[in-house]
């Protein structure tokens, strides 16, 4: 198809009536995939004593989908520059629905985290593809308005998450098994509204699918991300088991590197990171997901374990930080549409997460709800003003051909932080508890509460013992959060410096278009112009 046939399928601007309809699938699949980790975090440390599992196991259910969600987010990107986006979000709902039944069923930990994968490969597919999409139909400067919305859902499913999860463990009759079934028909729903209201144009041609860099960009990054969750718990972090990882991670990695420069379809285009803007945010969007989620995935425990909360009372506890989020992310969105600027936002951001992580590292298993509570708000405050904002920057300053590259690198360094911040803290969870453990108990301590290395079921502790372990846990969690605050003073640092520009005022289907006909005007053949689809 010419460049002039492509330009004529773009439609129009779409009002703000047919965004919403066409956003309505796309935020019915976003809620399922923020559903999915959020319902399960506080019904983790009730799943993993049922299952006979440890820490590190802990750590795994959470890591195994952030690992396969990192690896996969490129590969649904660059998909999504080359077939119908609408039937790849359907199909990343799919596979979620299969991980989702094969998690409700499991009987031990091992098919419990090859669920977590198969949930994890159709959550990559949503993370990549959504704001695709978004960035597809809507305009920058309209975009902040939209990415509120997608706020509010994003803080609904955070919220009613742990809160269902809690209720479900606490209701003998349903337990945590419906943690996972809940997701389900959510996510069937979502597929019967893409498949009514969501239309795109597609733009057909021939594509080569560059297979082997696939390869190694996964081998590698599953190289390094499996040895950040193992070291210090299974091996020794300086041992022959973390020189193979990682030697054979940045071997691979430097492999993909060499494909990717030599292949007309790049699952990452290395070109891209000669953008400023994108090469920054990129930066930025890595530490962010270090610091957020290596932080924060494990609050959950803490209140649970280090404070004796209920799962539906912790479910309770997380809920000034989501409102903050919330509250940051709609009003920040509202008056960067109206005013256009966007820097000072992402700049506040953080540090406003600096400072909260800072203030997070400070909690014992004594602190009080109320400070807590604070702490926690000015956390989501900071990730409310920061996260959507750098995918903003990053698709305002790219060429309509690039925004499915650039929205999908931004996503896969952030999982990839993500990931990398769990595994690591994880382990310095699990050594700090142990650390603890031992100075209080001594060689005792297993045998009065079993290894240092499993998540203790706290009904089952006598009150001297559960004393004990609730300052463990409150000691190692603060320290958790000390060890993220560089992180996100670093990602701070990383925004400072990226250039603000004005907000285009085109959809990426008109700014393809356009760049087709300039294409076209300019003499150029335009035989690869990259599918609206």
């Amino acid at each position: 198809m010419t460049a002039t046939e492509a330009s004529d399928q773009a439609p129009t601007s779409m009002n703000n009536r047919q965004i919403l309809q066409a956003m309505s699938g796309l935020m019915a699949g976003m809620f399922v995939a923020i559903l999915a980790g959020t319902v399960v975090a506080n019904a983790l440390p009730r799943i993993i004593a049922d299952l006979g599992g440890s820490q590190s196991a802990y750590t795994w259910v959470v890591t195994s989908e952030l690992l396969a969600m990192t690896a996969t987010v490129p590969l649904w990107g660059k998909l999504s520059d080359l077939y119908n986006k609408k039937l790849l979000l359907q199909l990343s709902l799919g596979m979620f629905v299969v991980g989702s039944l094969l998690a409700g069923f499991s009987q031990g930990i091992e098919l419990l985290i090859f669920s977590r994968v198969m949930q994890g490969i159709g959550a990559g597919g949503l993370t990549a593809l959504a704001q695709v999409v978004m960035a597809a139909v809507i305009p920058p400067r309209r975009l902040g308005k939209y990415a509120g919305i997608f706020g509010a859902v994003f803080a609904v499913g955070t919220v009613a998450g742990p809160l269902v999860g809690g209720v479900m463990v606490d209701t003998s009759w349903l337990g945590w098994r419906w943690c996972f079934f809940i997701g389900v028909p959510f996510a069937l729903l979502a597929i019967a509204l893409l498949q009514r209201t969501l239309r795109l144009p597609t733009v057909r041609r021939d594509v080569k699918i560059d297979y082997l860099g696939a390869f190694l960009i996964v081998a590698g990054v599953s190289a390094i991300l499996i040895w950040t969750s193992l070291a210090g718990n299974q091996f020794d972090w300086a041992s022959w088991q973390t020189a193979a990882l990682t030697g054979g991670g940045v071997l691979l990695l430097a492999a993909a590197v060499s494909v990717e420069a030599r292949v007309p379809e790049p699952i990452i285009p290395l070109d891209i990171f000669r953008n400023r803007t994108v090469t920054l945010t990129t930066i930025a969007s890595l530490l962010v997901g270090v610091a957020m989620f290596g932080g924060t995935v494990f609050l959950s425990q803490y209140f649970q374990i280090a404070l004796g909360k209920s799962p539906t009372v912790a479910g309770l506890m997380g809920l000034p930080m989501i409102l903050g989020l919330l509250v940051a992310s709609t009003i920040a969105g509202q008056i960067i549409s109206a005013t256009g600027k966007w820097k000072i936002y992402l700049v506040a951001g953080g540090i406003i997460m600096t400072a909260g992580l800072a203030l997070l590292a400070t909690i014992d298993a004594n602190t009080g709800f109320g400070l807590l509570s604070l702490y926690m708000a000015i956390l989501g405050i900071g990730v409310g003003l920061l996260m959507q904002n750098l995918v903003l920057a990053a698709q305002n300053d790219v060429p309509a051909s690039e925004l499915g590259a650039a929205t999908s690198v931004l996503s896969f360094f952030r999982s990839m932080g993500g990931t990398i911040g769990t595994s690591v803290l994880g382990a310095i969870l699990a050594n700090r508890v142990a650390s603890e453990m031992a100075k209080s108990l001594g060689t005792e301590g297993e045998a009065a509460g079993g290894s240092s290395h499993a998540v203790p079921d706290m009904t089952k502790l006598p009150a001297p013992m559960r004393e004990i372990v609730e300052n463990a846990y409150g000691l190692a969690t603060a320290e958790l959060f000390l060890v993220a605050t560089p992180f996100a003073a670093l990602a701070l640092l990383a925004v400072v410096f990226i250039k603000e520009k004005p907000l285009k005022t085109t959809s990426g289907m008109e700014r393809l278009a356009e760049e087709a006909k300039q294409a076209v005007a300019d003499g150029d053949k335009p035989s690869s112009p990259t599918p609206v689809s």
